[in-house]
């Protein structure tokens, strides 16, 4: 299992769509919207690959060091097969 964990999802927003835009939108928005096209670009390229599986986007984890935390909101927010 690969755990990615996106930090500056506002400034790759900002940077791409207009600072006003990044300041309209909420940090959940932006981080929904940049992860959405992550997931979309990674699954192009591990198809590319011949590799299957599941990517799921989740809230309510965390990464802290070496430790995996889970928050009571977890939330399984969308998983994509591919």
């Amino acid at each position: 299992m690969i755990l990615l964990k996106i930090t500056n999802a506002s400034d790759i927003v900002a940077s791409k769509a207009g600072k006003i835009f990044e300041k309209m939108t909420p940090d959940q928005v932006d981080q929904k919207l940049v992860e959405s096209q992550v997931i979309q670009q990674m699954i192009e390229q591990l198809q590319l690959e011949g590799l299957k599986g599941q990517i799921s986007s989740v809230k309510g984890l965390d990464l802290s060091e070496d430790v995996l935390m889970t928050k009571s909101t977890f939330k399984i927010r969308s998983t994509k097969t591919f």
